[in-house]
């Protein structure tokens, strides 16, 4: 097994499979090795789809040498998070009712990375339905977290973070529809962007169409010029989602190296509600505001928000609802503890609640919106503490009573029903040696800004030479 070449950025991967330095085939192999070594300890896959990866990747290979056209991932191997149907590979979802299911279609989002060239490796953990923000379900035992085993990764891209940060994967794609990219890549110490809603379209899945008011698909990666090369890949409009955004979008690497000289950053430690670990303030505090010895003014925003989780779980579980509520009849025994609550949830939401709920959203963001006319990005910590064991949620964090289910990601699911657009960059490390990550916030349509702030940020202070315990 190659460490070297399983932890290679996949810009360089890309270059080196292009240019006949390394195989395809040879980079794909060495990722089989490194599963069937090492996720036994973390259970980060749930499918493994090795024979077609093999032949994928000699294809790959054999274009190279015919002198084909080349997509941007040729060759590239690549996770794919469970929640994303995979047409001839068996798609869970997370949830034993779906446990053999085989779905005759991709994703759009798996359509355009097959479309890339990348080779996918296998399908990663994830909770029922990705309705949680860690990684257990009732297929098996929980994912656990590479920097400590018996630590969650978070959720609901768990397996995506794991996998990646272990080197089981070049890239690993995940989705956010209340942080689930920016939790794992916080817990792990990974680099993970949501996009803005609609910038990747999302279609195809499994139960009852229903609107996608929060979730988008994003990377999550070890570097951020590989999420902005994965986000290129997977953004632009597709009629099939009505939702999607219509026009092209931007050149996300395209200012990667421009800086933030000049950008006006606001800090916040609690979004003048969230209770916060004071370890986690102080890194992330630091962390901000090196941004000014980068030439960017940083200032303490004192933004004062209501806590909106009530309007966001009941658009949430109302979609959960409307997708699954039909397995109850028959399938409520199989369900897992958190599924059934989401669809449960949803099911006595009425439509009161649900008008109601559909006003907030449109406040919050307008209020949002208004604060970006006065800042470029918004600085936050992504998580309120560092990973804390699996199955112990925490009840207190800072001497303040949280509620479990949520309290613990008070900063990654207001963006969600904002809409904008929002980055977890690895920062620091707790006393007890887990990653903690910086939270950078954008308004709508500015992945390029965040992603440009998040590259000042890493070549100020790089964080992919380190690796978890497990790797």
């Amino acid at each position: 097994m190659s460490a070297e070449l399983a932890f290679m950025s996949a810009v360089d991967l890309a270059e080196n499979i292009r240019t006949k330095k390394i195989s395809s085939l040879e980079a794909t192999e060495n990722f089989f090795q490194r599963i069937d070594q090492l996720d036994s300890k973390l259970n980060s896959y749930l499918t493994i789809c090795r024979d077609q990866a093999m032949v994928d990747a000699q294809s790959a290979d054999a274009a190279i040498q015919k002198g084909s056209t080349l997509g941007p991932l040729h060759g590239v191997p690549i996770s794919i998070k469970d929640l994303e149907v995979t047409k001839g590979v068996v798609t869970t979802m997370g949830s034993t009712i779906f446990r053999q299911r085989v779905p005759d279609m991709d994703s759009i989002v798996v359509e355009r990375v097959k479309q890339s060239g990348a080779i996918i490796l296998g399908k990663t953990n994830t909770p029922e339905f990705g309705q949680s923000g860690t990684t257990e379900n009732k297929l098996g035992e929980p994912c656990r977290n590479p920097w400590n085993t018996e630590r969650t990764p978070g959720g609901s891209s768990g397996g995506a973070a794991a996998a990646l940060a272990a080197g089981l994967c070049t890239l690993s794609m995940g989705t956010d529809g209340g942080g689930s990219v920016r939790i794992p890549a916080s817990f792990t110490g990974l680099f993970g962007i949501k996009p803005t809603q609609g910038r990747v379209p999302r279609f195809g899945g499994y139960g009852r169409p229903s609107a996608n008011h929060f979730s988008q698909s994003g990377p999550i990666t070890r570097t951020v010029a590989d999420s902005a090369l994965l986000l290129q890949v997977i953004a632009g409009p597709d009629t099939r989602d009505v939702t999607s955004i219509r026009q092209a979008p931007p050149d996300f690497s395209a200012n990667l190296e421009v800086g933030v000289n000049g950008m006006r950053l606001a800090w916040s430690s609690n979004l003048g509600y969230a209770a916060v670990d004071p370890e986690v303030i102080d890194i992330t505090k630091s962390a901000a505001m090196a941004f000014t010895a980068m030439g960017a003014n940083v200032e303490d925003a004192k933004i004062q928000l209501e806590d909106p989780f009530e309007t966001f779980w009941n658009v949430f579980s109302t979609a959960a609802y409307t997708s699954y509520g039909h397995l109850l009849a028959d399938h409520r025994d199989d369900l897992s503890d958190i599924g059934l609550m989401s669809i449960e949830h949803g099911q006595q939401v009425t439509g009161a609640d649900m008008s109601r709920a559909i006003y907030e959203v449109d406040h919050l963001g307008r209020r949002l919106e208004e604060f970006f006319d006065k800042f470029d990005l918004l600085l936050t910590p992504t998580m309120a503490v560092p990973a804390f064991p699996i199955g112990q949620r925490p009840d207190i964090i800072g001497g303040k009573a949280v509620e479990p289910f949520w309290g613990f990601l008070p900063f990654t699911y207001p963006i969600n029903i904002s809409g904008q657009t929002a980055a977890s960059v690895p920062c620091g490390f707790s006393s007890d040696g887990m990653p903690i990550g910086l939270h950078i916030v954008g308004p709508r349509g500015s992945e390029a800004k965040v992603l440009q702030a998040s590259a000042a940020f890493e070549q100020a202070f790089p964080w992919s030479s380190k690796k978890p315990v497990v790797s």
